[in-house]
């Protein structure tokens, strides 16, 4: 499985650095939102929405409010023409951050719509929408940035990834102390450890890349922890989501990796934060 897994990883790691370098934020923000969508159609399933014509409409009512926020957006700057103003995605970022805040408050209260009641699809829900459309602004507005903001993207999806694969082999080598026995019983204190150290080395790494300055090295270290700490709540949240659904992984698209949603989680957590951090640093 290990194998599949690194193979699968170096096949989809190319592809999405290319996006993020190449691609123009408008057209970033298209190839995200299909990303993030085809995450929250198996979301979805983990809130046991199970017929297709409900699940078509929520998905479709999510595609329209990203939709709008962009056409809010429209007027930009006045003194750039076509420019689009970032405040609505700075603004939803910032929910995003708080909605994760609260997200830990339902971790601790892990059997909190575990049925199958009305009621506990609604909640998951508007959690998956709380999750998505929070994150796939911060990374528009991460890659808008000037300049570099690409890179900057590129160095905040670079602390998601070094975190989860650092936490993954810590984990198998040294993991002794279960982190949250009731939620995913897999992950050790040990794999945290080393997810934030893997992170937050690769941010620093990646942040000389994007032009930071060796003065602002700090902010960024502080900014990618916190970015790992919140991508390990995303990552858990979504394996509470499956504890309740009584499943293993959100799909099966990606060999070795499970769904889109798998690959996905930590970073609907830790993009938000990022994002603000970065803006609150000034780095």
């Amino acid at each position: 499985m290990t194998r599949i897994r690194l193979i699968a990883a170096l096949v989809m790691a190319p592809v999405a650095i290319a996006a993020i370098l190449l691609l123009s934020t408008p057209w970033m923000m298209a190839a995200a939102a299909v990303l993030f969508l085809a995450g929250l159609w198996e979301w979805f399933d983990l809130a046991e929405i199970e017929d297709t014509l409900s699940r078509t409409v929520l998905l479709a009512a999510n595609l329209a409010l990203m939709v709008a926020i962009v056409w809010a957006s429209r007027s930009g700057a006045p003194e750039i023409a076509g420019a689009p103003s970032m405040v609505l995605f700075k603004i939803a970022s910032l929910v995003g951050v708080i909605w994760w805040l609260l997200a830990l408050l339902w971790l601790q209260r892990y059997q909190f719509a575990s049925n199958h009641e009305s009621y506990a699809r609604a909640f998951k829900l508007a959690a998956g929408a709380l999750s998505v459309i929070p994150a796939w602004c911060a990374l528009a507005w991460l890659h808008a940035e000037q300049p570099n903001g690409h890179r900057w993207l590129l160095t905040a999806l670079a602390v998601v990834w070094a975190a989860d694969s650092g936490a993954y082999f810590a984990g198998r080598t040294f993991g002794r102390l279960k982190l949250a026995p009731r939620v995913s019983p897999n992950k050790t204190v040990e794999g945290l450890v080393g997810g934030v150290l893997a992170g937050v080395a690769v941010g620093l790494a990646f942040a000389s890349f994007a032009g930071v300055q060796p003065a602002q090295l700090p902010a960024v270290a502080l900014v990618a922890f916190v970015a790992v700490l919140f991508s390990v709540v995303g990552d858990l949240f979504e394996s509470l989501l499956k504890r309740h659904a009584g499943v293993k992984d959100s799909g099966h698209l990606i060999p070795g990796h499970g769904g889109i949603l798998d690959r996905v989680d930590g970073v609907l957590a830790a993009l938000p934060v990022f994002a603000l951090g970065k803006a609150v640093l000034d780095f």
